[in-house]
Formats: C-alpha cells, structure tokens, sequence
C-alpha cells in the first residue's frame, strides 16, 4: 500500500468543498481506503476528479452514472452511502 497516495486520497475525500459529498466520500476512503486494490483505488481517484455536484447526484441516485464511472468502486459508495443512511434513521428512531 502506498501510504502517501492512500493519505492524499483520503484528504481529497474530506475536502470536497462540498459538505455533503465530504460526509459521504471522507468516511468511505477512511473506512475502505485501506482495504481497495489498486485498480480500486485507480477507480476511487478518477472519481475524485469529477466535479462534486456530479459525483454527489451519481452518489445519492439523483442522476445516472455515466457508465464509465459506473463500476465497482460506484457501487460500494453507493451501498456505504445507504447504509451509513439506514444506520443514522437507526439511531434517531426514525
């Protein structure tokens, strides 16, 4: 694991200038930063290139994801996404 790359990444993740995309993506590279391949973490990097008003409404569903962002590393956002969701409506009792 290159740890300098994996720190960018993950500092990237947090500092969207976009709070709800930072609560979703900073999250996910501190939880599965270290656990994504490198092919995964190529993926995860591409798409912190993307503007945040894109990934964020790929992210939540809004809008679809073009297909060449469309991949594994999409999906787990999106599924830690839900279930980070579903664990905080958990927790409120809502």
């Amino acid at each position: 694991m290159d740890e300098i790359r994996l720190k960018r990444l993950r500092f990237r993740a947090w500092r969207r200038g976009f709070k709800e995309a930072d609560l979703i993506l900073g999250p996910f590279a501190d939880k599965y930063g270290r656990e994504l391949t490198p092919d995964q973490l190529d993926a995860f990097e591409r798409l912190l290139e993307q503007p945040d008003q894109d990934l964020y409404e790929w992210i939540i569903e809004r809008t679809p994801t073009p297909v060449e962002f469309d991949g594994e590393v999409m999906r787990m956002l999106k599924r830690f996404r839900y279930e980070s969701f579903e664990a905080r409506r958990d927790e409120d009792g809502r």
